[in-house]
């Protein structure tokens, strides 16, 4: 097993965004034309980057990453699933086992390195939690990352064709993202998209897809009204949570009643520590829609960051409850349950934090939680587990160390608990090694 933390992705460039909805509704859009392309949508890993640049890419294998500022370009779900249809062809087609060179493949091995230990949680203590951000630097952007040939952009286009009309889709959506693209590249380098450094794109390319398109049948070309309001929810709670709060209120005027606009809101006035504006909306939304876990989540979460913890606790237990106890979600409740001090709490905060941890190992946050709630709990060989595996994904490798010998040592004699701390004192002794190397 593999365990890298944030430090990697700071050294990498990389800014992760995690956010149950926005991942929710990337998954709803990618997984049918993972399917087409003949991959397990599951094995696939979508990561969002936090970064104003209209990029996307593939790296280390089965990773896609997607910068928030492609999602605010876009116009609607079509659009993005041609992007990720034209991703996914670069995936099928191996293309990123092809890269030559040392700097595109140590700049891939970074990529890949740093994956695995950035899932800070939905609930980090910040005042922008619930979009959950894991820092690093902006230089990613800027550099060209990962490039491909033309040739592999015209395979990976042709192949994105096919799985968008395998998925019944048009390539509508694929061209009007081309036509965007095209459209800078009239700009100045410095303001041209880094998509053209990584994609690069010919107005030939254009061309190819406008004739598919003239010739299309029997793909439907616009979404359905559910899938374009849950993608403007996404593109509003983006905004809500990224943008300054000021802006956010002029682009989502008072007076814009929709349900992205009214949610929009909720979030920069809660941003702005204006409870007095933003419980009315988010209460206002759930009256209207009340098995909606996001929105019970964001009430939770304004409750639990203004310090209303005990008030926190049925908007977070409803959120899991409505969202078939997401791992993101679960992570928010057993955070406002350890803060209650109570024993009970922090028995039902365990079997949350033990679930959320099986189903996304990647959570820092959650295990971090799962070792005070063990602790707690009087648990001390499993809470020291749980610590080693907490201090493993934020590359803390001699804490990492103490406390997966703890752990070893204290555990039943060949239990899995066991067995997996005597792996990690193993590994986190290997990394501290290699990081002392490195210095």
């Amino acid at each position: 097993m593999s365990a890298v933390g944030p430090a990697s992705a700071q050294r990498a460039g990389l800014s992760f965004i995690r956010d149950a909805e926005v991942e929710h509704t990337i998954r709803q859009i990618a997984t049918p034309l993972f399917k087409a392309a003949d991959l397990d949508a599951s094995s696939i890993d979508i990561h969002l980057i936090r970064d104003n640049a209209i990029n996307a890419f593939v790296g280390g294998g089965m990773h896609l990453f997607i910068f928030t500022g492609l999602l605010m370009a876009s116009d609607n779900p079509n659009q993005l699933a041609g992007v990720i249809a034209h991703e996914t062809g670069h995936i099928a087609g191996g293309h990123l086992s092809r890269i030559g060179g040392a700097v595109e493949m140590a700049t891939a091995q970074a990529i890949a390195s740093a994956l695995l230990g950035l899932a800070i949680g939905v609930a980090g203590g910040s005042a922008d939690a619930g979009m959950a951000i894991a820092m690093g630097g902006q230089q990613m952007a800027q550099r060209g990352m990962l490039s491909f040939s033309r040739a592999q952009e015209n395979s990976a286009d042709q192949a994105g064709i096919r799985f968008l009309h395998r998925a019944g889709e048009s390539a509508q959506g694929m061209l009007e993202f081309f036509q965007k693209l095209d459209n800078q590249s009239l700009l100045i380098g410095s303001r041209q998209s880094p998509y053209l450094s990584t994609h690069p794109m010919a107005a030939d390319r254009v061309r190819v897809v406008e004739n598919v398109v003239a010739q299309e049948s029997g793909v439907r070309a616009t979404a359905t009204p559910e899938e374009q309001m849950a993608y403007d929810r996404m593109i509003a709670k983006l905004k809500g949570f990224l943008d300054p709060p000021g802006r956010t209120l002029a682009t989502y005027k008072a007076d814009d009643l929709s349900v992205p606009a009214r949610y929009a809101r909720a979030i920069a006035y809660y941003r702005q520590a204006d409870l007095d504006n933003a419980l009315p909306l988010i209460r206002g939304l759930i009256a209207e829609q009340p098995d909606d876990p996001y929105f019970h989540e964001l009430e939770g979460q304004i409750l639990f960051e203004n310090g209303r913890v005990s008030d926190a606790i049925a908007p977070y237990r409803l959120a899991v409850e409505t969202s078939n106890h997401a791992p993101l979600i679960s992570v928010g409740l057993a955070q406002a349950l350890i803060e209650t001090g109570q024993d009970a709490a922090y028995t039902e905060a365990q079997s949350l934090l033990e679930a959320a941890t099986a189903a996304d190992r990647d959570n820092a946050t959650a295990w971090r939680l799962l070792g005070i709630a063990y602790g707690r709990a009087g648990r001390m060989p499993q809470a020291s587990l749980a610590l080693a595996e907490y201090n493993a994904q934020v590359n803390r490798w001699e804490e990492a160390v103490v406390q997966a010998t703890r752990a070893r040592d204290n555990l039943p004699v060949g239990s899995p608990g066991q067995l997996r701390a005597d792996d990690l004192v193993d590994y986190a002794k290997r990394q501290r090694e290699e990081a002392r190397a490195q210095r």
